[in-house]
């Protein structure tokens, strides 16, 4: 049977712009702050689960909510299944948005909203291409499950909860990163650096990140003016300025206090090279400046061991894999008052270190007095050949759809497909795109939207049918 997958996601297509719309409209960030016994990640999460599943019983598919973290939908009664693993939740918006990140926009094409691209349209691609697979009762021996994780931005709560209670497939994909296939993830790991508690002199406050698999964008700092001069300050933090065109700044006086704000460009850690780390730069500011022993110590190490130093070379940790490429290191997260000082890192790294091998060689090049810790959870790197079958059909379905040879890779972002025995993360970015997942002004463009749908039709249905 010859089936048109594009023009049969065609018939569709305004059915799943609005169901985008409408999911992208929930600010699905974690939110344990305000968080219940009903919505353990807070009701943004939750809300979204619930709408995604509310989708699919519409659309008559078997659905199950497990608790509010995680969700089902099925096509198919058989025991023998492939899983899609998608995610709801979102990065929180972050600055720099040029429109509200929860009210979509649609311009020359592009759909723009927080969750866009990771994951919300992209899952909702692998929904419709169940749906068309449903809809036209073509005939399958194998069932598919795409399940919904409500966390997948910070510690996967929802997804690990899933796999508590239910049974997960061992084959399968997650439509949250590239075509035309990703058969390798580099290990993930954050670092809390930690400092002995500050003592404070001209630096009363230095503070950036928002998450730790996000590149700052901005970062904040006060300054006492009984310890400078309001005039000296300026004129340095000028000339800093001129020096680095890269990035932007401000400067305002109130009564003793100078607060300096530098603007960077924010990035998804994975590919922490394509954005500015704005903290890393005002650090190397604020050395230029009269500091005291502790305060050295702390914007000392940022600026010398940190700024500009993706591969962790003066960590130790540089390391190289010739499938899975570079170690990358990214410094992502800072709090510094007259409590505390530390550092979140955030490390993608290949076949060949562990967890433990890394806090050995972190620890050994860190200053006296200052200790590295894992925080969270360490996921190790995951890797399927790429003449597996799985990803053969995989690829094979995206190369009938767009007549490109690219071959699979191995990125250092990390999806649900690692979790799979047999799994891989497959689309929606198409080589070439920007990425624009973690960033201000996320977007989709909606013709690859539509024909992403179409190649996970097609790429499923020749897994089950």
């Amino acid at each position: 049977m010859s089936i048109d997958w594009e023009k049969e996601v065609a018939h569709r297509s305004d059915e799943l712009i609005n169901d985008l719309s409408e999911l992208v409209s929930i600010d699905s960030s974690r939110d344990t702050e305000h968080k219940t016994s009903d919505f353990p990640l807070g009701p943004g999460p939750a809300k979204a689960l619930q709408t995604f599943l509310h989708f699919a019983d519409r659309d008559g598919f078997k659905t199950k909510n497990v608790d509010n973290l995680a969700g089902r939908i099925e096509l198919g009664d058989s025991d023998d299944a492939i899983a899609i693993l998608s995610h709801v939740d979102v990065v929180p918006k972050g600055p720099g948005w040029e429109t509200n990140p929860f009210e979509p926009v649609i311009k020359d094409g592009n759909f723009y909203a927080r969750g866009a691209s990771d994951d919300k349209g992209p899952g909702l691609a692998a929904y419709y291409a169940m749906k068309i697979i449903k809809e036209l009762n073509l005939p399958t021996t194998k069932s598919v499950q795409l399940i919904l994780g409500t966390d997948e931005e910070s510690e996967w709560v929802g997804i690990n909860h899933y796999m508590e209670k239910e049974k997960m497939p061992e084959t399968g994909f997650s439509p949250d990163a590239e075509f035309p296939a990703i058969n390798g993830e580099k290990g993930i790991v954050s670092f809390r650096v930690n400092f002995p508690t500050p003592t404070i002199g001209l630096v009363k406050k230095f503070k950036a990140g928002i998450r730790p698999n996000m590149v700052p964008q901005n970062a904040d700092c006060q300054i006492d003016l009984k310890v400078i001069s309001a005039d000296d300050l300026k004129a340095k933090f000028n000339d800093f300025l001129v020096a680095n065109k890269e990035i932007k700044g401000s400067l305002e006086v109130n009564d003793d206090i100078a607060e300096i704000r530098i603007i960077g460009k924010g990035a998804h850690a994975m590919e922490p090279f394509n954005g500015i780390n704005a903290a890393t730069y005002l650090a190397s500011f604020l050395v230029t400046l009269d500091l005291n022993d502790s305060e050295k110590l702390y914007f000392s190490f940022i600026a010398n061991d940190l700024h500009l130093d993706f591969a962790g070379k003066h960590l130790g940790i540089n390391n190289t894999d010739a499938v899975m490429g570079d170690l990358t290191l990214s410094p992502n997260i800072y709090e510094y008052d007259e409590n505390k000082a530390n550092i979140l890192l955030n490390i993608r790294y290949p076949k060949g270190d562990t967890g433990e091998t890394l806090t050995e060689k972190i620890n050994n090049h860190l200053p006296e007095n200052v200790t590295a810790v894992i925080e969270g959870h360490n996921q190790l790197p995951h890797f399927v050949a790429a003449d597996d079958p799985l990803v053969q059909a995989l690829v094979g379905a995206y190369r009938d759809h767009t007549d490109d040879d690219t071959e699979p890779f191995t990125v250092g972002g990390g999806t649900y497909g690692r979790i799979l025995k047999h799994g891989i993360a497959y689309g929606a970015m198409f080589p070439g795109d920007e990425n624009v997942m973690h960033q201000p002004n996320e977007y989709i463009n909606i013709d690859k939207l539509l024909k992403s749908t179409a190649i996970y039709a097609d790429a499923i249905y020749r897994l089950i049918k």
